[in-house]
């Protein structure tokens, strides 16, 4: 029985070994990263609510063309509760799908459609 157990709890430990790895981005980290490659920075808007309640903060970056508001959770489900309240109190005239993007624990609500380029820089510096 003893034999049974050990071989029991080896398998445990190697199953929790090998689970799948998220980044948990941060507000500071990924700041420095926009304002080292030039993208103006600031606080998230007074009037987005659901940016100022996230759980790891929110900022408000311009890239070229555009501006966006990046929200984090200090979890994956943080996340996922930033982007259900966009998409819940959202005006019924946006098309939601086109500007918001969530990316591990960060939620990424544009003023605009992105481009290509919006995109990667965004998300180029989601840092940890």
């Amino acid at each position: 029985m003893k034999r049974f157990t050990a071989i029991g709890l080896v398998v445990l430990a190697c199953a929790a070994c090998g689970g799948p790895t998220t980044h948990i981005y941060t507000k500071a980290a990924t700041s420095a990263c926009l304002k080292k490659a030039g993208i103006p920075v600031g606080p998230a808007p007074a009037s987005d609510f659901v940016a100022n309640s996230a759980t790891g903060g929110a900022l408000s970056a311009k890239p070229k063309g555009n501006r966006v508001t990046v929200s984090f959770g200090e979890t994956v489900d943080d996340a996922n509760n930033i982007d259900d309240a966009y998409r819940r109190f959202r005006a019924k005239n946006v098309g939601i799908d086109d500007v918001l993007r969530t990316q591990q624990n960060a939620v990424m609500l544009w003023h605009v459609h992105p481009t290509d380029e919006n995109i990667a820089v965004i998300t180029g510096c989601l840092k940890s």
